[in-house]
């Protein structure tokens, strides 16, 4: 595109100086003397332009910044100044819908939002919302094994190094318009920095520069319209207010002369404890949503926004009981960059407790002068140690301005709720008589401290790669081609992209569906392989799906604790570094859920993929080789749901024997007793096994035919997104992970029982009850016998069922056994004695109608009855 510079968001004024007020009320949300009297009056410095400058920004000193002496202090950026939250995201939000009315919907829809540390995260975060945009933020937090995409200088300020570190990288690649977010514009030197070095990476046609004031010179305007120009692209800029900044040529000189002056007795004792001793400090434990980012360090898509929205009223209510009955003024204080969760819990807050009592603000890097006067912007200061582990190089000292009520009593907030990520939760912040829960216990009331896990992001690999490696010594996992590229929800799957990575060919548009019948004669007369084809989605009764909502709420909580069991094994038995493999297509909910447990518990956000594993053809051998090139082999935890006889386990351990991965496979629930890792032995339904496809992200079972899938392809699998109306795949993920809680200690207890259980090591006892039911049963071929509530479920959904066995006495755990065979006119026998709740028997004697237990077709409405599925 031709360079168009333009400037066509500005709010464009005649240049005049403003006489800033000597004392009257500025045309703000809360109404308010100017802040910036103290220092026009003294330094000479003066705003020019917009007469809503003065509603929207204060001045102040700098401290020990020898580049730039004042500091413009906004009061509606939630930064240095407390602000009604409601006012603090508003800002954003109108801005970013001025830049969706300025691209147009088509360009909006394609846009991209980059918002700059510390001080316009929140911001950023604001305009992506108004804008329905995914974010990102730069950061001055370096992360372990995160590679930036990209950096650059902040050359006036007192920490200048910004890093880019999103989880996709591909989040910056895209030609959409990319929207970048400052508090202020004050010379264009960051952003002309940011624009180079990104449109030297991606070039794109249009960017557009947001920022609450435009207070650049004519030179710095010539500066950036020339640079467009030189890149040619188009250039837009959108500001709530426009004007200047009027410097003597002196300013560094008087700035620090009166900061001489003004620093022995500017900032008086901040609050000394009462004689009762500080403030009371609560801790209080937010159920924040498994696995959603903290805020946009590493990217938040629109799917992240609607997860915060539904879960902000929960978490808003559980800071509401934290505090003081009858507190009237409360201060929501974020953390650094994070700004954004905190000002979100703070306007929730808000709403919750009604009236306007909420005020929102944060602690900064930026060391500035505190003068106790209410002409000035910073009216106290508290200074604290760094309490994050800090690595970039900046000061160790941070503060918190306008916390502490100074000299005027009306300025006291009766309670802190603290807002810090789970790095910040260190000795630092607790111990030590400058730290900054000490600070705050001295000048309120009470104090709330809350926690949230700090984003851990699974880096997205770019795929295809050119060599992909193999586990050292290994003679089964051959080949040095193209390695093809994971599939990702929503494109593939409901899942979201985060949650999981299939290690499968899209066969979405081939026709692979066949009556159950036609499908069982072929594999028993050895004609087909049941992984050839798939049968018809079976698509369950009303009073079916009423069946696994009762089983989904009877036992949520039961399995949200084996979920929590197994996690916290294997992350004392394999370390933080652990990759999740699951076995697709009934353990990749279970490989979610134990993902969004290490999120939960430990912060940890780990790599899940889901791969194919096919009885009697193996294990995927180029899903491996994938695996093998993008992490160790021994970090890989297979993960399945359930274990019936332990065909799979066996499969597994064949096809990994000598490769280098670990073939101990971790499910919930072992009632075969067949492996080391689970989180019972108890043969309980989960629900997922209720349905097919609509509780595991709408993907079929796997598929491996002949003519679809090459030597150097995935195995297969269809995304049946015609079936999204019936998708309840999110619902169980939310139902089991919103018991996650109460389950965390007795969870914790289960990890320790299972690593002293002497009788841990699998003895495969369901193996010898099969063998005994088929021999009882005069069935001459093990793999038609499938135990347990899961593997029966699946011969009703899936295959010819000739019979039923249940354990005598068994609850509702089989009331959708006992529905299902109905439906079928399979017969239910009650057995004593059965290792397991149930056992589900395939015809032994197939032939094409024999779907019942008396060898007719089963007509339910005049049609045969199809039933469908995945076998593992």
């Amino acid at each position: 595109m031709t360079n168009a510079p333009v400037n066509a968001g500005h709010e464009r004024t005649d240049e005049r100086t403003i006489a800033p007020p000597k004392a009257g009320p500025a045309v703000t949300a809360t109404p308010q003397t100017w802040t910036g009297r103290w220092v026009a009056d003294r330094a000479g410095i003066a705003l020019t332009g917009s007469e809503r400058l003065p509603e929207l920004v204060g001045l102040a000193l700098r401290s020990g910044n020898p580049k730039r002496a004042h500091l413009l202090v906004s009061t509606v950026l939630g930064k240095h100044v407390p602000q009604r939250p409601s006012v603090v995201h508003g800002a954003g939000l109108e801005l970013g819908r001025r830049v969706r009315d300025l691209l147009g919907a088509e360009a909006a829809a394609r846009a991209v939002v980059l918002g700059y540390a510390e001080t316009a995260t929140g911001l950023g975060h604001s305009v992506a919302d108004g804008l329905d945009a995914p974010y990102l933020h730069s950061t001055r937090r370096p992360v372990p094994g995160l590679d930036p995409v990209g950096g650059f200088e902040e050359e006036h300020s007192h920490a200048t190094s910004h890093l880019l570190l999103p989880a996709d990288p591909g989040l910056l690649a895209g030609d959409g318009p990319l929207v970048l977010v400052d508090d202020e514009f004050s010379t264009g030197r960051t952003v002309l920095n940011t624009i180079r070095d990104l449109h030297a990476r991606h070039p794109r046609g249009h960017y557009v520069v947001v920022a609450l004031v435009d207070l650049r010179s004519a030179a710095d305007r010539r500066r950036l319209d020339e640079a467009a120009a030189e890149l040619g692209v188009r250039l837009d800029l959108v500001a709530t207010a426009s004007g200047g900044v009027e410097l003597p040529e002196d300013v560094v000189a008087r700035a620090e002369r009166l900061i001489a002056e003004a620093a022995p007795a500017a900032a008086p004792p901040v609050g000394e404890p009462s004689s009762a001793g500080p403030a009371p400090l609560d801790r209080v434990e937010l159920d924040w949503p498994a696995g959603l980012p903290d805020g946009g360090r590493h990217g938040f898509t629109a799917h992240d926004r609607a997860r915060l929205d539904a879960a902000l009223p929960r978490l808003a209510g559980q800071l509401a009981e934290a505090l003081p009955a009858g507190a009237r003024r409360v201060l929501v204080l974020g953390f650094e960059e994070l700004m954004y969760a905190p000002l979100r819990l703070a306007d929730a807050l808000a709403e919750r407790l009604g009236g306007d009592r909420v005020r929102f603000s944060t602690t900064t890097r930026s060391p500035v002068l505190a003068v106790d006067d209410p002409g000035y912007a910073i009216r106290t200061r508290l200074a604290f140690p760094a309490h994050d582990d800090p690595r970039d190089g900046g000061s160790s000292e941070r503060y918190a301005y306008n916390v502490a009520p100074g000299s005027d009593p009306a300025r006291r907030f009766d309670a802190v709720v603290l807002v810090v990520d789970d790095v910040a939760d260190t000795p630092a912040l607790h111990e030590g008589e400058h730290a900054l829960l000490g600070q705050l216990r001295r000048v309120t009331d009470r104090v709330v401290l809350a926690v949230l896990p700090s984003h851990r992001p699974v880096p997205v690999v770019p795929a295809p790669l050119a060599a992909p490696l193999s586990p050292p010594g290994s003679s089964k996992l051959p080949g040095s081609s193209e390695l093809p590229a994971p599939l990702y929800g929503p494109a593939f799957s409901s899942y979201p992209t985060e949650e999981v990575a299939w290690l499968l060919k899209d066969l979405s548009g081939v026709a692979l569906e066949a009556p159950t019948e036609e499908r069982e004669e072929a594999v028993q007369n050895g004609g087909a392989h049941y992984a050839e084809s798939l049968p018809v989605e079976y698509q369950p009764s009303p009073e079916y799906q009423e069946l696994f909502h009762q089983a989904l709420r009877g036992s949520a909580g039961r399995i949200a604790l084996a979920v929590g069991t197994v996690a916290e094994t294997l992350l004392r038995e394999r370390g933080p570094g652990l990759v999740l493999a699951s076995l697709a297509r009934a353990g990749t909910p279970v490989g979610i859920l134990v993902r969004r447990w290490l999120a939960f518990a430990h912060g940890l956000s780990v790599p899940h993929y889901a791969v194919s594993i096919v009885r009697g053809r193996g294990i995927d051998p180029v899903a491996l080789r994938y695996l093998a090139a993008h992490h160790r082999a021994q970090d890989v935890v297979f993960v399945d749901g359930w274990t019936g006889k332990g065909a799979i386990t066996r499969e597994l351990a064949d096809a990994l024997a000598g490769t280098g991965f670990d073939p101990d496979l971790a499910v919930l629930a072992d009632p075969g007793r067949c492996v080391r890792t689970y989180g019972t032995r108890d043969d309980f339904l989960i629900p997922s096994a209720c349905l097919n496809s609509t509780v595991s992200g709408l993907v079929s079972r796997t598929v491996l035919r002949a003519g679809l899938i090459g030597p150097d392809d995935f195995h297969g699998a269809k995304h049946y997104d015609d079936l999204a109306g019936n998708d309840v795949s999110a619902l169980f993920l939310d139902a089991v992970a919103a018991r996650f809680g109460e389950v965390r200690a007795a969870a914790v207890e289960g990890a320790d029982r299972l690593a002293a259980d002497p009788h841990r090591e699998p003895d495969r006892a369901g193996w010898a009850a099969v063998e005994r039911i088929s021999a009882e049963y005069g069935i001459d071929n093990v793999n038609l016998v499938k135990p347990g509530v899961g593997e029966t479920t699946r011969v009703l959904l899936r295959r010819v069922p000739w019979r039923i066995l249940a354990r005598r006495g068994a609850g509702a755990d089989l009331d959708h056994v006992r529905l299902l065979a109905a439906q079928r006119g399979v017969e239910v026998e009650e057995v004593d004695g059965l290792p397991y709740t149930c056992v589900g028997l395939i015809h032994p004697r197939y032939s094409r109608g024999a779907t019942g237990g008396d060898g007719r077709a089963v007509a339910d409405g005049g049609t045969v009855t199809e039933t469908t599925g995945r076998e593992s």
